[in-house]
């Protein structure tokens, strides 16, 4: 059986681009359902991996010194 994952929503903040372009980032962390044998409640819990998102969609990239890259595009993202 697959275990079942989502999203949830940390944080969002805006970011001025490399490119003089102003974003919006979305943090989200992933969560994985646990399965109890309890009354069948639906609980989730944190996996340790945390998704950096534009609103757009785009995927965003997280370097070791911190700074958020726009996947496939380069464009280098600072928080406003």
């Amino acid at each position: 059986m697959e275990t079942e994952k989502r999203l949830h929503l940390l944080d969002s903040f805006d970011a001025r681009g490399s490119d003089g372009a102003s974003y919006k980032v979305m943090a989200y962390e992933h969560l994985q359902r646990v399965d109890l044998l309890t009354a069948g409640l639906d609980q989730w819990e944190p996996t340790g991996l945390t998704e950096y998102r534009l609103t757009s969609g785009e995927r965003i990239d997280l370097g070791k010194n911190g700074a958020l890259r726009v996947v496939g595009t380069g464009v280098e993202l600072r928080a406003a």
